[in-house]
């Protein structure tokens, strides 16, 4: 019987603490935690932030019905305490769960162009403020800055052309809007192809008082489609220096095919040499090297007087030189020599060179 009452016992001890409350827990503010990873891109005078929606409140329980989101922008200012409002934006979507993927979210805002003239070495700070369905908040995210440095509007005229020398684009160049003596501008080029969404700078052509601005893009490749925009950069110079730049917005884009028809330069310096008294009949032709980073090879032409050049050569010849075997001693020949590139495009026939064989 004592085994029974040991398992009473035992029953009673598991009710009773079952059964003690643990440490009350207070009742959850549900406030956002604030954001965390605010960035902020300038082009012209849209600012565009970025951010990751908070999926947890202060006390790390998950967020179940989130607020609205201040948008807060000061003017020369490293840290703001309340929130300069300028826009709200609406609530996130509630995460399911806390394995769901947390929701990256934008805004851009636009910055008023008295702004920019005002303060053209300042600078904005934009923060975050994330609200609780009841509007209340745990303070500001992290703190971003853009200059203020007020931009250029982009050419409206670019054109390009597919010359031998390269691409070239051309447009008319912008005049200053303002003439702070901390201020500089330039063009930028960029390069893409219709495959890739991603920009790339090719180069930059200074300003100048000329109103007719060129670019030669040379590093592309034939028979490839390419699109390109100009921008104008505003650069804030301090102690000499360039502090920041700042990039207005993009001109038209503008598509060109790389169509390569463009033949390599004749050749020159040919010389002929023959075969001597007693040696089998030949002619040794050297010429000068042709220096196109896309040339192929040589075509050989040879005829006589009264006759029509014929090519000799049944394979591009790699070399600036070549022995022609195919003749007979006691005639004289007139040699012509051409460059040929990688698509196939043959230049015009050198200067001719003659040569009689004893």
């Amino acid at each position: 019987m004592k085994w029974q009452l040991y398992l009473v016992l035992g029953a009673i001890l598991c009710l009773a603490a079952c059964g003690t409350p643990g440490a009350p827990r207070p009742p959850s503010l549900e406030l956002p935690r604030p954001v965390a990873d605010l960035a902020a891109t300038r082009q012209g005078d849209k600012v565009t932030l970025a951010w990751t929606a908070p999926r947890e409140t202060t006390d790390k329980q998950s967020i179940r019905h989130p607020g609205p989101v201040r948008i807060c922008r000061g003017v020369n200012t490293t840290a703001m305490v309340q929130c300069p409002q300028v826009a709200e934006v609406a609530p996130a979507s509630a995460p399911a769960s806390r394995k769901e993927k947390a929701e990256q979210r934008s805004y851009t805002d636009t910055l008023p162009a008295d702004l920019q003239q005002q303060n053209p070495n300042g600078y904005a700070t934009y923060a975050l403020e994330s609200l609780n369905a009841r509007r209340r908040s745990a303070g500001l995210s992290n703190h971003v800055e853009v200059p203020l440095a007020p931009t250029l509007p982009p050419p409206s005229d670019v054109r390009a052309q597919v010359t031998p020398e390269g691409v070239v684009l051309t447009w008319t160049g912008v005049l200053h809007e303002h003439d702070a003596p901390e201020l500089r501008h330039l063009y930028r080029v960029y390069r893409r192809t219709p495959e890739a969404p991603a920009w790339s700078v090719v180069g930059e052509v200074q300003l100048s008082t000329d109103p007719h601005a060129r670019f030669v893009d040379a590093g592309f490749e034939w028979e490839k489609t390419y699109l390109y925009r100009v921008v104008v950069v505003t650069s804030v110079v301090r102690g000499g220096a360039t502090a920041v730049q700042v990039e207005g917005g993009p001109s038209a884009d503008v598509q060109v095919f790389a169509h390569d028809v463009f033949p390599p330069a004749a050749p020159a310096g040919l010389q002929a040499v023959a075969s001597g008294v007693g040696q089998p009949p030949f002619v040794d032709l050297t010429w000068a090297p042709n220096t196109e980073a896309d040339l192929a090879g040589y075509n050989l032409y040879r005829h006589q007087a009264g006759q029509p050049p014929v090519k000799i050569n049944t394979e591009l010849v790699k070399a600036p030189a070549y022995r022609d075997r195919e003749v007979t001693a006691g005639h004289n020949y007139f040699y012509a020599v051409t460059a040929v590139d990688l698509r196939g495009n043959e230049s015009p026939r050198s200067d001719e060179t003659s040569e009689s064989l004893p």
